[in-house]
């Protein structure tokens, strides 16, 4: 069954990542899905400082670099899949080293990821409710 958050504001979606990072057990795979500024960055900066990869500060989006890491040992992978539009395109982000060590990946823009993946499986809807509100589905 669905769970489904709104939230006001980017300090609440934050916030709320920290709280759905106290269930991940790696190896998973985060599959975000919702359209551009929907917060799935904002999201991801509370899921990788609850998992004390970072400090929230530091996560950005991946959009240009595609790939970001975080923690040592790698800990968290944050990718953003926007840009690509093909599997050659994926396999260009070197992302196979990903499922070598068990970790939390999180996706953006997941619907482009053309993989099955070895790890389970957590799917995440945001939508825009107007103004800094946000649906927030666990699927």
């Amino acid at each position: 069954m669905p769970e489904e958050i709104i939230t006001h504001s980017a300090e609440e979606t934050t916030h709320w990542g920290r709280e759905f990072s106290k269930r991940l057990k790696p190896p998973v795979l985060i599959l975000l899905t919702g359209d551009l500024g929907t917060g799935k960055t904002t999201l991801t900066k509370g899921i990788v400082s609850g998992l004390g990869a970072a400090n929230e500060n530091d996560v950005t989006s991946p959009t240009f670099t595609l790939v970001h890491v975080y923690g040592k040992p790698a800990k968290v992978y944050h990718a953003d899949l926007y840009r690509v539009e093909n599997f050659h395109d994926f396999e260009t982000l070197g992302m196979e080293d990903m499922f070598s060590t068990p970790a939390v990946a999180i996706l953006e823009w997941s619907e482009r990821f053309p993989l099955q993946s070895p790890w389970p499986q957590i799917r995440v809807r945001l939508e825009h409710l107007g103004g800094d509100a946000r649906r927030i589905t666990v699927l």
